[in-house]
């Protein structure tokens, strides 16, 4: 019986010892997948449309700044972490991959939404952007309130405490 308690109490340290922080989510990471998707941009914009690439462009543009305004000691919100993973892994490569899936002599020719190929590409390209102008207005946020919570605890802290008689 005490094999099984030691093999579970090893499994048990084991979980215990990765949980943390994920290296994929430090600013460092997140800069390099950046500069991966930048390539692959670059490499196929060829292939698409100027205004696509443009758009593509400023959507890895924001999200650097997202990550370059990160706090050194407190790194990047999870939620913001999230956001920017899900945009670099998934939502930009999957939209930019699907298009490029596409036969070259279709993507300017109307679908039966009345919209082309190539304009269904800018148009989700530029909801993307809209979402990462949001994820960076919203990290800007996060630091002015976190700014002013703290002038708010110095105040309290070192002229006296609003209970002071």
């Amino acid at each position: 019986m005490t094999w099984f308690r030691r093999l579970r109490d090893d499994v048990r340290q084991e979980a215990q010892d990765s949980v943390g922080p994920d290296p994929q989510d430090s600013p460092d990471a997140l800069r390099a997948r950046t500069f991966e998707v930048v390539g692959f941009i670059n490499s196929h914009s060829g292939a698409m449309p100027g205004e696509a690439v443009v758009v593509a462009r400023r959507i890895t543009d924001m999200l650097r700044e997202v990550i370059d305004g990160a706090d050194p000691e407190r790194g990047l919100d999870i939620h913001a972490v999230v956001s920017i993973r899900g945009i670099l892994e998934d939502y930009l490569p999957t939209t930019l991959r699907s298009y490029l899936a596409l036969d070259p002599d279709i993507v300017d020719v109307a679908r039966p939404s009345g919209r082309t190929p190539s304009e269904s590409l800018i148009e989700q390209l530029e909801a993307l952007w809209s979402s990462a102008a949001d994820l960076l207005d919203a990290s800007r946020a996060h630091d002015a309130d976190a700014l002013l919570a703290q002038g708010s605890f110095l105040r309290t802290k070192f002229t006296g405490s609003d209970l002071d008689l």
